[in-house]
């Protein structure tokens, strides 16, 4: 009796945030991953190199991927986006570029390829200015961003393509935090925890009373490893609220949990802090009821193990404050170098990732 071959899996944004931390739990469970990532990120990695997990990997722009690059993968998870409302804000068009079309693309290769199901990285950003309600998947997509927008387009136009082959499944992520390798200053308990243990500040930008659902980049991961593992017929051409109802903060009450968390800092309101018009709770039970999926943290955990962290690799104010786990602080870094050109393409080939 032999056993039965392992489901090849294709992560794009292996390298990213989520992807990470991802790759680590699909090999755990036993798939073969294969990555892909333009690694526009390569100098961006918290800790030591090591932390990053090798897998076989394509290193290619999104906008480039072909038919073969899709081909023989019984599953593509795909997270590789330029992430986040002030990186979306940089170029619009280019966002859409990206985000949207590329990603549609993508599917569409997919689904050519006989790839079986695809599992996007969707967000609550897409509900946007709900005014604070709490939200489930019924509720009307009120994106106030690029990065939004592009997330709303992308369920539009891969659910069309959804048939008896082609199984699409769609994961409004709430705001990450945690620990990463490719970590990140520019999400909000991260920032949070950052400012307190560096300047012994809790610099809140807004009034503090916008609502923001969380949960850990660890149980975004898990949530994914739980919908490639589920039957097609729970999980096909759905969206889904990934996090915890009981994970809906206030700012300022995550800037409270920071400050108990994080020894003799204090909390500061930014000069001319203003409501912010991004403002919503989201309901998840109904991924919680249908998988069975539980998260394993909560803010104040992410706030220890975010200090831990930071304690551990000595940052500084200078390695908060500069582009290295900034995004859009980074990219502006690379156009400024010419490392890559005003499309995010790396200026000089023989010097991009896929040319070593």
């Amino acid at each position: 009796m032999t056993d039965r071959p392992r489901r090849r899996v294709l992560v794009t944004g292996h390298r990213g945030y989520i992807g990470a931390v991802l790759t680590p739990i699909l090999l755990e469970a036993g798939y073969d991953v294969t990555g892909l990532d333009s690694d526009l990120y390569r100098d961006c990695t918290f800790g030591p190199e090591t932390a990053l997990v090798d897998v076989p990997t394509v290193t290619k722009d999104l906008r480039d991927v072909t038919i073969d690059d899709v081909r023989g993968f019984d599953a593509v998870l795909h997270l590789a986006a330029l992430s986040n409302d002030p990186l979306g804000d940089l170029d619009r068009d280019l966002t859409l570029e990206i985000n949207h079309r590329a990603s549609v693309q993508l599917a569409r290769l997919a689904r050519e390829a006989g790839v079986g199901r695809f599992i996007f990285s969707s967000s609550c950003s897409n509900y946007g200015a709900a005014g604070g309600a709490i939200l489930d998947e019924r509720a009307d997509l009120r994106p106030v961003t690029a990065y939004g927008e592009s997330k709303v387009l992308v369920e539009r136009d891969v659910s069309a393509l959804a048939d008896d082959r082609f199984s699409p499944t769609f994961l409004r992520n709430a705001t990450a935090y945690g620990v990463s390798p490719r970590l990140r200053f520019d999400i909000v308990l991260n920032n949070l925890v950052a400012w307190a243990y560096t300047t012994g500040r809790v610099l809140i930008k807004s009034d503090g009373s916008p609502w923001r659902p969380l949960i850990h980049v660890e149980d975004i991961s898990r949530a994914f490893a739980a919908v490639l593992a589920a039957p097609r017929e729970l999980i096909h051409n759905e969206a889904f609220n990934v996090g915890a109802t009981t994970q809906n903060y206030q700012v300022r009450t995550i800037a409270g949990i920071v400050a108990e968390v994080v020894p003799d800092c204090r909390i500061e309101f930014a000069p001319g802090a203003s409501p912010d018009v991004r403002n919503y709770q989201v309901n998840c039970d109904r991924f919680a009821i249908r998988l069975g999926f539980t998260t394993s943290w909560d803010a104040r955990q992410g706030a220890q193990q975010l200090l831990e962290a930071y304690r551990t690799v000595g940052v500084t104010l200078a390695d908060f404050e500069g582009p290295r786990y900034q995004r859009i602080g980074h990219i502006r870094q690379l156009l400024a170098e010419g490392v890559v050109d005003d499309q995010l393409r790396f200026a000089d080939p023989r010097l991009s990732p896929a040319a070593r």
